[in-house]
């Protein structure tokens, strides 16, 4: 662990954590471990409790203009678009940046880029099936098999639904029911480059794809959000490819759950409908966002009560009638106007430092209509050549990005739920208990292949589907 002082020695040493005990046995925090019985009963179909702190809300922290916001098309962010943002020229000498960096890294045996490092990242990134619009289609239908289709209530389903995806390896669930004129704008107009073909919705009993569209009908509108967790542990060593082969098994996870989940609802008898392509059927923050998965942070990305910002999040939508879930409250967002950790230490200094959220996008890859930190990405992917992989110290970087469930931490998490008068405080006291370097790893790559009791995938299995 970087620095010399844990977060519970540096809290004792400051008195917060006595106050915050106070607090919590005087009510004004609520009592650690108990969801709160008035949202839990409006909420009565969301299939697993949350932390005391954690509140359903009407509306989400993020402010939107539904009016405002159109459907965005997904080769418009840097990941379909990079070179018309930073020109061919300029593009093609960055890619060649990155290769020739990698490699230099790899002959000079430099920490965390050596051969062991690249050959770890190459398996875990092998394995992800194919991403298909209506997935696999080899399961058998109930009417294949000769009897009905299975029914149930939307909050039976909800609940059966998140049961098959946590026993598939998902960490969290959550629904949103897509609305003409609001959550339907959260999928993407058009799929990734290169076939750009528009999805589309239409009343029809079951969609299709051809080669000019995608279909999707009006009455498969309830969507599935999920999330899988990130190792927090190997993120701590980005921007490294030690790091950087987190998110290639996150991803290879991600998506072999997405297959199996759409292999799920065709052998109830229901069908399914999703991404073409990574990250490619709609805006995957926002549907966590509304579906009270976490909160919009000055990352731009999520942040959850179980894992902070180490979740990679996977959306489709199907005909099987779910209840939908609420957004939620724990604090994130006025936290993160004190915070500016990420920012600070933000090697490109792409994520911005104003201390509230703005309206204003910083360019074409941001979808206007909510306020948010958005983010200068042309300047993040410009520091990825430079460094060869996906970079990650934003992640690791954040004081959410814990990897225990003291019970300091809830108390710590809850006091922020409830109040932003201690946030300085606590930012100054986790600077000081895992100070940063820039451009460095929180820690060192080597000593990270002597350790041989390693967490399964990096993970803590337990986190997420307790009854907290």
């Amino acid at each position: 662990m970087p620095g010399q002082l844990t977060r519970r020695q540096l809290l004792k040493a400051i008195g917060f954590a006595g106050a915050s005990l106070t607090l919590a046995s005087t009510g004004i925090l609520g009592a650690p471990g108990v969801t709160n019985a008035a949202d839990a009963t409006a909420n009565a179909q969301e299939s697993a409790k949350r932390y005391w702190w954690v509140k359903n809300v009407d509306k989400p922290t993020t402010e939107i203009d539904w009016q405002q916001m159109q459907r965005f098309r997904e080769w418009q962010t840097t990941r379909g678009s990079l070179a018309k943002y930073r020109g061919e020229d300029f593009n093609k000498k960055m890619n060649q940046l990155q290769a020739d960096n990698l490699l230099k890294f790899e002959k000079e045996g430099v920490p965390g880029y050596t051969t062991k490092d690249m050959a770890l990242k190459a398996a875990v990134g092998y394995g992800q099936p194919s991403i298909l619009f209506m997935g696999p289609q080899k399961a058998s239908t109930p009417e294949e098999r000769g009897v009905p289709r299975y029914e149930g209530t939307p909050e039976e389903n909800s609940r059966m639904v998140t049961a098959a995806l946590r026993h598939m390896g998902a960490a969290t669930v959550g629904f949103v029911e897509l609305e003409t004129e609001t959550t339907r704008k959260l999928v993407y107009q058009e799929e990734p480059a290169p076939t750009k073909k528009p999805i589309v919705f239409e009343n029809i009993d079951v969609g299709y794809e051809d080669e000019k569209k995608l279909v999707i009908p009006e009455k498969a509108r309830y969507a599935i959000v999920y999330t899988v967790q990130m190792s927090t542990e190997t993120m701590k060593y980005g921007p490294t490819v030690l790091g950087s082969l987190t998110t290639s098994l996150s991803y290879t996870r991600l998506y072999t759950i997405y297959a199996q989940l759409h292999e799920f609802i065709r052998a109830l008898g229901y069908h399914s409908y999703g991404a073409t392509a990574l990250n490619g059927f709609g805006i995957g923050p926002a549907f966590a966002v509304m579906a009270g998965l976490g909160e919009l942070s000055r990352l731009n990305r999520i942040i959850t009560p179980e894992y902070g910002p180490m979740v990679r999040v996977a959306v489709l939508t199907t005909d099987l009638p779910l209840a939908p879930t609420k957004p939620i409250n724990f604090g994130v967002m006025d936290f993160c106007k004190d915070c500016k950790t990420c920012a600070e230490m933000c090697p490109s200094k792409a994520l911005s430092m104003d201390r509230d959220p703005s309206w204003e996008i910083k360019g074409e890859w941001n979808n206007p209509g909510h306020r948010a930190y958005f983010e200068d990405s042309v300047l993040c992917r410009n520091y990825w050549n430079q460094c060869g992989t996906n970079c990650g110290i934003c992640f690791s970087v954040c004081p959410y990005a814990v990897d225990d469930d003291a019970s300091l931490h809830r108390i710590v998490k809850g006091t922020i739920a409830s109040t932003s008068m201690f946030n300085s405080v606590l930012v100054a006291a986790d600077r000081m208990a895992f100070p940063a370097q820039p451009e460095q790893p929180l820690k060192n790559p080597e000593d990270w292949w002597k350790d041989t009791n390693l967490a399964e995938m990096g993970i803590d299995t337990r986190r997420g589907g307790r009854r907290i």
